[in-house]
């Protein structure tokens, strides 16, 4: 059923969780407009974004599907910090579709990350968020800092 460029990650019951590839783009692109609040993804520039990242060695973009059908994401940035002595990892983007939310679903996604994170060496994984720090606390995450931000556009 599966290619074997889609090398499986895991399975959570009838979802099934993979690296994203060049022909996930379109579906990944309806989930990123969903997750964003703050800014408008358009398709032109998420198209080149999208080739970018996948192509990179230092992202991890893992897409969990159910019935061959995209419902959830989540985009892991790995690079090198002097605080932390060495690679950390920071989830740029986790987004699950409402109607699979509650199902272990994103948490799932984050395991993904966190063991991928793991196998790279990182020495932490972290992430920034305004909607969902019950969800992180409930999987083992704990507030570090604040977050401040400058916009260019």
């Amino acid at each position: 059923m599966r290619r074997e460029e889609q090398s499986d990650l895991g399975t959570n019951k009838e979802v099934g969780y993979r690296k994203a590839i060049s022909k996930d783009k379109e579906a990944l692109y309806v989930l990123a407009k969903s997750l964003a609040t703050s800014f408008y993804v358009n398709e032109v520039d998420f198209s080149y974004i999208f080739n970018l990242l996948i192509e990179d060695k230092n992202v991890d973009l893992i897409i969990a599907e159910k019935d061959q059908k995209l419902i959830g994401y989540v985009f892991v940035l790995h690079h090198p910090a002097f605080y932390a002595n060495g690679i950390i990892s920071w989830v740029e983007e986790l987004f699950v579709l409402e109607k699979y939310r509650g199902k272990s679903i994103g948490k799932s996604l984050m395991e993904e990350a966190e063991k991928l994170s793991k196998e790279r060496g990182s020495k932490l994984i972290a992430l920034a968020t305004r909607r969902a720090d019950k969800f992180y606390k409930s999987i083992g995450y704990s507030e570090s800092a604040t977050y401040f931000k400058k916009d260019f556009t």
